[in-house]
This record gives C-alpha cells, sequence and structure tokens, in this order.
C-alpha cells in the first residue's frame, strides 16, 4: 500500500507532530512525504519526496499575520502549476495535515483525501469558538486544504472524530524540572518588543525563542535564542512557565509538562482565535495583544498563574491504524480484493 502523507511547512507544529507520525505509517505500508510552505524553523528528520513553496501565511512583527507579505509573496500561477504535478492518482490514500497543494490536487482529481490535522478539529460544532465572527478567517480555514474526511487533534475530545493532542516522544521523555525561568515563543513579534516589555519584570528571567536571532546572547534578564528543536524542548521542560501564541502543539506540550501557561493568540488568525477560547474554557490565561494595558495580568500570572491538570495518553498508533482500518473497509466495499487482502495481511502481522 502507497501512502502519501502531505504536511504544511508553515510554523513548526505540523512538522513537530509528523516526527512522531510518520514511523507509524511506515509501519503499515510504503509512505511518501510532501511538505509545502517556506516558514518552519526545525527538520523533519525524514526524506521528502516532494518539496513545494505552497502558500505559506508570514509572520508579521507585531503580533500577527502579515497580510501584505503573505499576499505579494504568493505566486498563485506558480501554485496550480505545483498543484498540477502532485501524483495524487497513484496512491492508495492522501493523509494530509493542512497542507494546501495535494489537498487541491486530490479535489481537483477527485481523490479522497483524509485530514489528520489540528485544523481538521475546527469543523466540529462542538469545538469552542470565539463569540466574534471572522467570516474571512473561517472561510480560509475551510477552504485552504480541503478534505474528504477528517481526524482532528484538539486540546480535549469534543467529538467522536477528534483525539488528544500527539505529543512528541521527545517531549515525554524530557527531564521536568523548574530552573525559574519563563520559556518565550511569539514568533509574530520582534525582539526588540518582546524586550521592551518583558524587561519590565525585573525579577523574572526570560529566555526568548527568536525567529529573528542568529545567535544566542543576553540583555538584562532576558536571553534570546535561535529556534532549534534540541533546545527549545529542553528549555521548556526545564522552565516555570511558558508564553507563547495560541498555536496547538507548543500550548499542548507546555500543559503536558505542567508547566503554567499563558497566550497570546496571533491577529487576524482565526485557527489561533479558536485555540484561546478554548484554552480559556480550560482555565489557561489569554491576552489579546503584547501592551502596557495587559503587564498587569501578566505580572498575575507570574505571582499566582494556575498550573492546569491534562490527560494526554500516547494515541498515535492507535489513530494512524483506525485510519488504515477504515480504508481497508472501504476497500473491501469497494471489491478491490487483492489491496485489502494486502493490507489486512501487513497489520495483522504488527
Amino acid at each position: 500500500m502507497k501512502i502519501l502523507y502531505a504536511i504544511q511547512g508553515t510554523g513548526n507544529g505540523h512538522i513537530s507532530r509528523a516526527r512522531d507520525i510518520i514511523p507509524h505509517l511506515q509501519e503499515f505500508c510504503q509512505c511518501d512525504i510532501l511538505v509545502s510552505g517556506t516558514q518552519c524553523d526545525v527538520s523533519l528528520g525524514y526524506p521528502i519526496k516532494y518539496r513545494f513553496k505552497g502558500l505559506s501565511f508570514v509572520f508579521g512583527k507585531s503580533g500577527g499575520v502579515d497580510l501584505w507579505k503573505t499576499i505579494t509573496r504568493a505566486n498563485f500561477f506558480w501554485l496550480f502549476r505545483e498543484i498540477s504535478q502532485v501524483p495524487v492518482e497513484e496512491y492508495d490514500l492522501v493523509i494530509n495535515d493542512f497542507e494546501p497543494v495535494s489537498a487541491w490536487a486530490c479535489k481537483r482529481k477527485n481523490v479522497q483525501c483524509i485530514s489528520l490535522s489540528h485544523q481538521g478539529s475546527l469543523k466540529s460544532s462542538r469545538v469552542p469558538i470565539p463569540d466574534q465572527k471572522d467570516l474571512l478567517g473561517k472561510w480560509i480555514l475551510e477552504n485552504y486544504a480541503p478534505s474528504t474526511l477528517n481526524f482532528g487533534f484538539h486540546f480535549k475530545p469534543y467529538d467522536e472524530f477528534i483525539f488528544t493532542p500527539v505529543i512528541r516522544k521527545q517531549v515525554r521523555d524530557s527531564v521536568v524540572e523548574d530552573l525559574n525561568y519563563y520559556t518565550v515563543y511569539l514568533p509574530a513579534f520582534d525582539d526588540q518588543r518582546l524586550i521592551a516589555y518583558l524587561s519590565r519584570f525585573e525579577n523574572t528571567h526570560w529566555h526568548i525563542f527568536s525567529k529573528h536571532a542568529r545567535k544566542s546572547y543576553q540583555t538584562g534578564n532576558i536571553q534570546i535564542k535561535p529556534i532549534e528543536n534540541n533546545s527549545f524542548v529542553e528549555d521548556m521542560a526545564r522552565s516555570r512557565g511558558v508564553l507563547c501564541g495560541a498555536g496547538f502543539e507548543t500550548p499542548a506540550e507546555a500543559l503536558f509538562l505542567k508547566k503554567k501557561l499563558m497566550v497570546i493568540p496571533m491577529h487576524g488568525q482565526y485557527e489561533q482565535q479558536c485555540n484561546a477560547e478554548a484554552l480559556k474554557e480550560m482555565g489557561i490565561p489569554v491576552i489579546k495583544d503584547l501592551k502596557t494595558k495587559y503587564l498587569a495580568k501578566i505580572g498575575e500570572w507570574l505571582d499566582c498563574g494556575p498550573r492546569v491538570e491534562v490527560n494526554y495518553p500516547d494515541l498515535t498508533r492507535v489513530i494512524v491504524r483506525k485510519i488504515l482500518e477504515m480504508k481497508v473497509q472501504s476497500v473491501i466495499r469497494s471489491n478491490s480484493w487483492e489491496l485489502s487482502y494486502q493490507l489486512t495481511n501487513r497489520m495483522a502481522k504488527i
């Protein structure tokens, strides 16, 4: 059985999750990997068969997506060309983690595309969403990487097709300590703005992981570090708390590590607004921006912020197997006996 696993390369969360999913896919079948996007700072660690520019959102420096750079850097003619180049029809199954090139190739060629992503969970009406409507953001979320079937990850299993987060083995195996500093990952803010506001908390030590820094340096009570996967995981595991955007992987990992958590959702990013709503319901403090009027809330969080208990068991292999078993059943119904026999036989041995 041949699977195409397509991964979104904007941000680091999709790539980080894929590192734990790929070995399980490879247990059961031949797995080719496709990655599109240009805003990732960590490596996948597996051979990539298809590498595309795709359609990436560009992070700004003031807390949101830089829409102007996102639009001006987008080459839709090239995107359409990339879509036409992906041979999705040659695969028995396409699994997609919010990746637009393969998703639209599947839609164009009428090939089933299974979404296995955090964004897939937001298709459920049971997931918390903000009161303020964002019709454009919702439309982008629904049409950016269309799928025919959704399996999703979220902070809670809100629906039958939603699972708790994939926590990387590297994070699960981390040595957890409290070395009296706070880890910061806010890639939509520039370093100078972060330094200007966080340095006001003179008795607090901050470790800021920056998309804009090429080497580590110290300024007062703040240490700036370039983004590197191993050092980030180690730093987070030994921190007292984590201040980050309202993405998915980093907040989920911070909760798993039992760290104090505060999030600042990116402006103009509907997914992060939804995540912030879910985290707020769980008791996690959320602030809208990094401005003077929110400093008191940061101070309150530093003094007495909650540690929210979660239960995130390792279900990655179970989820992968469930998707493949579903594929077996659909193959049987279509009378493709040879392929169904191969799949059933292979899964029975594992």
